[in-house]
Protein backbone atom coordinates (compact mmCIF):
# COMPACT_ATOMS: atom_id res chain seq x y z
CA UNK A 1 0.00 0.00 0.00
CA UNK A 2 1.57 3.68 -1.16
CA UNK A 3 1.15 6.05 1.83
CA UNK A 4 0.66 9.83 1.11
CA UNK A 5 0.21 12.79 3.31
CA UNK A 6 -3.44 13.89 1.09
CA UNK A 7 -4.95 12.11 -1.38
CA UNK A 8 -7.50 14.36 -3.51
CA UNK A 9 -10.54 12.08 -5.31
CA UNK A 10 -11.51 14.16 -8.09
CA UNK A 11 -9.37 16.62 -10.78
CA UNK A 12 -12.42 19.25 -11.31
CA UNK A 13 -12.49 22.64 -10.18
CA UNK A 14 -11.55 22.39 -6.24
CA UNK A 15 -9.69 18.79 -6.58
CA UNK A 16 -6.93 20.16 -9.01
CA UNK A 17 -5.95 23.46 -7.62
CA UNK A 18 -5.86 21.77 -3.93
CA UNK A 19 -3.90 19.16 -4.79
CA UNK A 20 -1.56 21.27 -6.29
CA UNK A 21 -1.06 23.78 -3.55
CA UNK A 22 -0.69 21.01 -0.97
CA UNK A 23 1.83 19.50 -2.72
CA UNK A 24 3.54 22.78 -3.67
CA UNK A 25 3.50 22.87 0.38
CA UNK A 26 5.58 20.09 0.81
CA UNK A 27 2.80 17.34 1.32
CA UNK A 28 3.24 14.40 -0.61
CA UNK A 29 -0.12 14.31 -2.38
CA UNK A 30 -2.14 11.76 -4.87
CA UNK A 31 -4.76 13.10 -6.98
CA UNK A 32 -7.40 10.26 -8.50
CA UNK A 33 -9.35 10.61 -11.44
CA UNK A 34 -11.64 8.11 -13.25
CA UNK A 35 -12.71 10.00 -16.46
CA UNK A 36 -10.71 13.23 -17.47
CA UNK A 37 -8.85 15.50 -15.83
CA UNK A 38 -10.81 19.00 -15.53
CA UNK A 39 -13.76 18.03 -14.29
CA UNK A 40 -17.40 19.44 -15.14
CA UNK A 41 -16.57 23.05 -15.96
CA UNK A 42 -14.22 22.11 -18.43
CA UNK A 43 -15.55 19.14 -19.71
CA UNK A 44 -18.98 18.51 -20.11
CA UNK A 45 -20.38 22.16 -18.14
CA UNK A 46 -19.14 25.97 -18.76
CA UNK A 47 -16.76 25.36 -21.25
CA UNK A 48 -18.12 23.61 -23.91
CA UNK A 49 -22.16 24.94 -23.63
CA UNK A 50 -21.39 28.43 -23.12
CA UNK A 51 -18.41 28.05 -26.31
CA UNK A 52 -21.73 26.51 -28.29
CA UNK A 53 -23.94 29.65 -27.16
CA UNK A 54 -21.87 31.53 -28.10
CA UNK A 55 -22.06 30.34 -31.63
CA UNK A 56 -25.93 30.76 -31.46
CA UNK A 57 -25.85 33.83 -30.38
CA UNK A 58 -23.90 35.11 -33.59
CA UNK A 59 -26.97 33.22 -35.74
CA UNK A 60 -29.44 35.45 -34.04
CA UNK A 61 -28.39 38.38 -34.43
CA UNK A 62 -26.70 37.87 -37.85
CA UNK A 63 -30.96 36.71 -38.80
CA UNK A 64 -31.90 40.10 -36.73
CA UNK A 65 -29.36 42.31 -37.97
CA UNK A 66 -31.84 44.08 -40.04
CA UNK A 67 -33.23 46.05 -37.79
CA UNK A 68 -29.90 47.56 -37.45
CA UNK A 69 -29.75 48.47 -41.34
CA UNK A 70 -27.49 45.40 -41.54
CA UNK A 71 -29.16 42.57 -44.07
CA UNK A 72 -27.70 39.27 -44.11
CA UNK A 73 -29.30 37.06 -45.95
CA UNK A 74 -29.57 32.92 -46.09
CA UNK A 75 -27.47 32.38 -42.76
CA UNK A 76 -26.73 28.74 -42.22
CA UNK A 77 -25.45 26.87 -39.08
CA UNK A 78 -22.49 24.63 -39.63
CA UNK A 79 -23.23 22.20 -36.88
CA UNK A 80 -19.99 20.50 -37.22
CA UNK A 81 -17.93 23.34 -37.29
CA UNK A 82 -19.41 24.64 -34.06
CA UNK A 83 -18.59 21.14 -32.51
CA UNK A 84 -15.09 20.93 -33.60
CA UNK A 85 -14.08 24.53 -32.36
CA UNK A 86 -15.76 23.74 -29.03
CA UNK A 87 -14.01 20.18 -29.06
CA UNK A 88 -10.66 22.86 -29.83
CA UNK A 89 -11.12 24.66 -27.28
CA UNK A 90 -12.07 22.06 -24.18
CA UNK A 91 -9.18 20.36 -25.20
CA UNK A 92 -7.13 23.49 -25.08
CA UNK A 93 -8.49 23.64 -21.39
CA UNK A 94 -8.20 20.29 -20.27
CA UNK A 95 -4.77 19.61 -21.70
CA UNK A 96 -3.99 22.50 -19.05
CA UNK A 97 -5.11 21.53 -16.34
CA UNK A 98 -3.77 17.92 -16.95
CA UNK A 99 -0.06 19.82 -17.56
CA UNK A 100 -0.48 21.65 -14.53
CA UNK A 101 -1.22 18.47 -12.50
CA UNK A 102 1.90 16.37 -14.25
CA UNK A 103 4.24 19.26 -13.99
CA UNK A 104 4.09 20.27 -9.97
CA UNK A 105 6.71 18.22 -7.93
CA UNK A 106 5.33 15.97 -5.32
CA UNK A 107 2.02 15.21 -7.03
CA UNK A 108 1.16 11.99 -8.57
CA UNK A 109 -1.79 11.57 -10.85
CA UNK A 110 -3.51 8.64 -10.80
CA UNK A 111 -6.30 7.82 -13.88
CA UNK A 112 -9.06 5.49 -12.55
CA UNK A 113 -11.79 4.64 -10.32
CA UNK A 114 -11.16 5.28 -6.66
CA UNK A 115 -13.72 3.33 -3.39
CA UNK A 116 -13.16 3.62 0.03
CA UNK A 117 -11.72 -0.31 1.22
CA UNK A 118 -11.46 1.47 4.91
CA UNK A 119 -11.80 4.79 7.23
CA UNK A 120 -8.14 6.32 5.22
CA UNK A 121 -7.52 3.78 2.50
CA UNK A 122 -8.21 3.53 -1.05
CA UNK A 123 -8.58 1.09 -3.98
CA UNK A 124 -8.07 2.69 -7.47
CA UNK A 125 -8.97 0.54 -10.43
CA UNK A 126 -6.56 1.80 -12.71
CA UNK A 127 -7.45 2.79 -16.72
CA UNK A 128 -4.67 -0.16 -17.55
CA UNK A 129 -6.48 -2.42 -15.74
CA UNK A 130 -4.49 -2.95 -12.69
CA UNK A 131 -5.43 -2.03 -8.39
CA UNK A 132 -3.73 0.38 -6.84
CA UNK A 133 -3.88 0.39 -2.54
CA UNK A 134 -3.54 4.25 -1.36
CA UNK A 135 -3.64 5.48 1.83
CA UNK A 136 -3.45 9.07 3.74
CA UNK A 137 -3.44 11.13 6.34
CA UNK A 138 -6.07 13.78 4.61
CA UNK A 139 -8.81 13.19 1.62
CA UNK A 140 -10.50 15.20 -0.19
CA UNK A 141 -13.80 13.90 -2.17
CA UNK A 142 -14.35 16.19 -5.37
CA UNK A 143 -16.35 13.74 -7.26
CA UNK A 144 -18.97 15.73 -8.58
CA UNK A 145 -22.68 15.60 -9.75
CA UNK A 146 -24.23 13.47 -12.72
CA UNK A 147 -27.02 13.87 -14.70
CA UNK A 148 -30.78 12.39 -12.86
CA UNK A 149 -32.21 10.15 -15.87
CA UNK A 150 -36.39 10.53 -13.96
CA UNK A 151 -38.21 7.10 -13.65
CA UNK A 152 -40.35 7.52 -17.51
CA UNK A 153 -42.31 4.68 -19.05
CA UNK A 154 -40.34 3.82 -22.07
CA UNK A 155 -37.64 6.22 -21.46
CA UNK A 156 -34.64 3.68 -22.09
CA UNK A 157 -36.29 2.75 -25.38
CA UNK A 158 -35.13 5.85 -26.94
CA UNK A 159 -31.89 7.20 -27.29
CA UNK A 160 -32.50 10.34 -25.33
CA UNK A 161 -30.16 13.18 -25.06
CA UNK A 162 -28.54 14.39 -21.52
CA UNK A 163 -26.54 17.83 -21.06
CA UNK A 164 -23.22 15.89 -22.44
CA UNK A 165 -24.48 13.89 -24.97
CA UNK A 166 -26.04 16.58 -26.79
CA UNK A 167 -22.78 18.64 -26.83
CA UNK A 168 -21.93 15.85 -29.45
CA UNK A 169 -24.83 15.42 -31.82
CA UNK A 170 -23.72 15.54 -35.57
CA UNK A 171 -27.16 17.38 -36.33
CA UNK A 172 -29.44 19.87 -35.67
CA UNK A 173 -32.89 18.27 -34.04
CA UNK A 174 -35.78 19.47 -36.13
CA UNK A 175 -37.86 19.28 -32.81
CA UNK A 176 -36.20 19.30 -29.36
CA UNK A 177 -38.44 18.17 -26.22
CA UNK A 178 -36.46 19.65 -23.21
CA UNK A 179 -37.91 17.86 -20.00
CA UNK A 180 -36.69 20.01 -17.44
CA UNK A 181 -36.94 23.83 -17.07
CA UNK A 182 -34.63 25.17 -15.03
CA UNK A 183 -31.19 26.42 -16.08
CA UNK A 184 -29.91 23.82 -18.08
CA UNK A 185 -32.65 22.53 -20.15
CA UNK A 186 -33.75 26.71 -20.98
CA UNK A 187 -29.98 27.13 -21.46
CA UNK A 188 -30.21 24.43 -24.13
CA UNK A 189 -33.57 25.20 -25.37
CA UNK A 190 -32.67 28.94 -26.60
CA UNK A 191 -29.33 27.80 -28.14
CA UNK A 192 -30.90 24.76 -30.06
CA UNK A 193 -33.84 27.11 -30.97
CA UNK A 194 -31.20 29.16 -32.58
CA UNK A 195 -29.77 26.97 -34.49
CA UNK A 196 -33.32 25.99 -35.73
CA UNK A 197 -35.01 23.48 -33.88
CA UNK A 198 -38.58 23.37 -32.82
CA UNK A 199 -38.09 23.84 -29.24
CA UNK A 200 -40.70 22.67 -26.23
CA UNK A 201 -40.02 22.68 -22.63
CA UNK A 202 -42.21 20.79 -20.45
CA UNK A 203 -41.77 21.56 -16.52
CA UNK A 204 -43.36 19.53 -13.36
CA UNK A 205 -43.41 22.60 -11.49
CA UNK A 206 -46.21 25.76 -12.35
CA UNK A 207 -43.34 27.68 -13.46
CA UNK A 208 -39.92 27.33 -14.92
CA UNK A 209 -36.99 28.24 -12.50
CA UNK A 210 -38.74 27.13 -9.76
CA UNK A 211 -36.38 28.05 -7.21
CA UNK A 212 -35.98 31.91 -8.41
CA UNK A 213 -39.55 34.58 -7.53
CA UNK A 214 -42.02 33.67 -10.16
CA UNK A 215 -41.69 37.79 -11.97
CA UNK A 216 -37.98 36.74 -12.97
CA UNK A 217 -40.15 33.52 -14.46
CA UNK A 218 -42.55 35.43 -16.23
CA UNK A 219 -40.13 37.49 -17.61
CA UNK A 220 -37.68 34.83 -18.68
CA UNK A 221 -40.73 32.56 -20.55
CA UNK A 222 -41.52 35.89 -22.29
CA UNK A 223 -38.17 36.54 -23.86
CA UNK A 224 -37.81 33.01 -25.07
CA UNK A 225 -41.44 32.96 -25.99
CA UNK A 226 -40.48 35.77 -28.41
CA UNK A 227 -37.70 33.21 -29.85
CA UNK A 228 -40.83 30.71 -30.62
CA UNK A 229 -39.69 28.41 -27.33
CA UNK A 230 -42.75 26.44 -26.29
CA UNK A 231 -43.96 25.62 -22.67
CA UNK A 232 -45.71 23.73 -21.10
CA UNK A 233 -45.55 23.80 -17.13
CA UNK A 234 -47.24 21.52 -14.29
CA UNK A 235 -46.96 18.90 -16.55
CA UNK A 236 -46.36 14.95 -16.09
CA UNK A 237 -44.35 12.55 -18.46
CA UNK A 238 -46.65 9.51 -18.42
CA UNK A 239 -44.79 7.77 -21.68
CA UNK A 240 -42.59 7.68 -23.78
CA UNK A 241 -41.85 5.62 -27.24
CA UNK A 242 -40.85 5.23 -30.21
CA UNK A 243 -43.22 6.13 -33.15
CA UNK A 244 -43.23 6.78 -37.24
CA UNK A 245 -43.05 10.21 -36.70
CA UNK A 246 -39.54 9.94 -34.24
CA UNK A 247 -40.51 9.93 -30.88
CA UNK A 248 -44.19 9.99 -29.00
CA UNK A 249 -44.61 11.60 -25.64
CA UNK A 250 -47.54 11.20 -23.37
CA UNK A 251 -47.87 13.96 -21.00
CA UNK A 252 -50.96 15.17 -18.61
CA UNK A 253 -51.16 18.05 -17.35
CA UNK A 254 -53.75 19.23 -15.24
CA UNK A 255 -55.91 15.94 -15.88
CA UNK A 256 -55.59 16.30 -19.47
CA UNK A 257 -53.74 13.74 -21.75
CA UNK A 258 -51.81 15.25 -24.69
CA UNK A 259 -49.32 13.68 -26.90
CA UNK A 260 -46.48 15.71 -27.89
CA UNK A 261 -44.29 14.18 -31.55
CA UNK A 262 -40.51 15.23 -31.72
CA UNK A 263 -37.25 13.80 -33.05
CA UNK A 264 -35.22 14.27 -29.87
CA UNK A 265 -35.36 14.20 -25.81
CA UNK A 266 -32.94 16.05 -23.97
CA UNK A 267 -33.36 14.79 -20.12
CA UNK A 268 -32.68 18.10 -17.68
CA UNK A 269 -34.35 17.39 -14.13
CA UNK A 270 -31.29 17.61 -12.22
CA UNK A 271 -28.08 16.37 -11.14
CA UNK A 272 -27.26 14.20 -8.48
CA UNK A 273 -23.91 13.17 -6.81
CA UNK A 274 -21.69 11.00 -7.54
CA UNK A 275 -21.29 9.24 -4.38
CA UNK A 276 -22.84 5.58 -5.03
CA UNK A 277 -19.58 4.13 -6.12
CA UNK A 278 -17.13 6.12 -3.28
CA UNK A 279 -18.03 3.12 -0.85
CA UNK A 280 -18.69 5.60 1.88
CA UNK A 281 -19.76 2.66 3.98
CA UNK A 282 -16.30 1.73 4.77
CA UNK A 283 -14.83 5.10 5.77
CA UNK A 284 -17.99 5.72 8.00
CA UNK A 285 -18.91 9.16 5.97
CA UNK A 286 -22.33 10.30 6.40
CA UNK A 287 -24.09 11.58 3.66
CA UNK A 288 -27.98 13.25 3.39
CA UNK A 289 -30.93 11.88 1.27
CA UNK A 290 -29.66 12.93 -1.47
CA UNK A 291 -26.16 11.26 -1.50
CA UNK A 292 -24.80 14.66 -1.26
CA UNK A 293 -22.30 13.98 1.43
CA UNK A 294 -22.42 15.64 4.79
CA UNK A 295 -20.12 18.68 5.74
CA UNK A 296 -19.62 21.37 8.43
CA UNK A 297 -18.57 25.02 7.67
CA UNK A 298 -15.28 24.27 7.60
CA UNK A 299 -16.10 21.26 4.93
CA UNK A 300 -15.04 18.48 7.19
CA UNK A 301 -17.41 15.65 7.23
CA UNK A 302 -17.91 13.56 10.30
CA UNK A 303 -14.94 11.95 10.12
CA UNK A 304 -12.17 13.60 11.10
CA UNK A 305 -9.22 14.51 8.05
CA UNK A 306 -11.72 13.80 5.21
CA UNK A 307 -13.21 16.44 3.55
CA UNK A 308 -15.70 17.17 0.33
CA UNK A 309 -15.71 20.00 -2.18
CA UNK A 310 -17.75 21.03 -5.07
CA UNK A 311 -21.21 19.81 -5.82
CA UNK A 312 -20.95 16.00 -4.17
CA UNK A 313 -21.19 18.50 -1.26
CA UNK A 314 -24.46 19.77 -1.90
CA UNK A 315 -25.64 23.52 -1.90
CA UNK A 316 -24.87 25.51 -5.19
CA UNK A 317 -23.66 24.31 -7.85
CA UNK A 318 -21.11 26.63 -9.69
CA UNK A 319 -17.56 26.15 -10.32
CA UNK A 320 -16.93 29.86 -8.34
CA UNK A 321 -18.41 27.61 -5.29
CA UNK A 322 -15.90 24.31 -5.77
CA UNK A 323 -13.15 26.80 -6.24
CA UNK A 324 -13.70 28.70 -3.37
CA UNK A 325 -14.12 25.39 -1.28
CA UNK A 326 -10.41 24.62 -1.75
CA UNK A 327 -9.27 27.97 -0.74
CA UNK A 328 -11.37 27.62 2.37
CA UNK A 329 -9.62 24.18 2.95
CA UNK A 330 -5.94 25.49 2.11
CA UNK A 331 -6.13 28.66 4.13
CA UNK A 332 -7.45 26.16 7.18
CA UNK A 333 -4.98 23.39 6.90
CA UNK A 334 -1.77 25.01 5.67
CA UNK A 335 -2.13 28.95 5.98
CA UNK A 336 -3.82 27.99 9.95
CA UNK A 337 -6.54 30.70 9.36
CA UNK A 338 -10.02 29.86 10.89
CA UNK A 339 -12.18 30.27 7.63
CA UNK A 340 -15.68 29.12 7.21
CA UNK A 341 -18.38 28.89 4.54
CA UNK A 342 -20.68 30.09 6.70
CA UNK A 343 -22.04 33.49 4.96
CA UNK A 344 -20.09 33.62 1.47
CA UNK A 345 -21.50 35.62 -1.28
CA UNK A 346 -23.12 33.47 -3.95
CA UNK A 347 -23.09 35.12 -7.13
CA UNK A 348 -24.63 33.48 -9.92
CA UNK A 349 -26.25 33.48 -13.19
CA UNK A 350 -28.12 31.69 -15.93
CA UNK A 351 -26.54 32.04 -19.52
CA UNK A 352 -29.76 32.71 -21.63
CA UNK A 353 -29.58 35.97 -23.53
CA UNK A 354 -30.48 38.13 -21.64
Amino acid sequence: MKHFDAIIIGAGQAGTPLAKKLAESGKKTAIIEKRIVGGTCIIDGCTPTKTMIASARTAYQARNAGKLGVVIDDVKIDLKQIKKRKDEIVKLFQGSAQKGIESTKGLKLFMGAASFTGKKEIKVEMENGKIEHLSADLIFINTGASTVIPEIKGLKNIDYLTSTSILDIQEIPDHLVVIGGNYIGLEFGQMFSRFGSKVTILEKSTYVLAKEDHDVSDEICKVLANEDIKFLTSVDVTEIKKSDKGIAIEVKQKSQSRKINCSHVLIAVGRKPQTESLGLNYCGVKIDDKGHIMVNNKLETNVKGIYALGDVKGGPAFTHIAYNDHVVIYQNLIEKKNVSTKGRPIPYCMFTDP
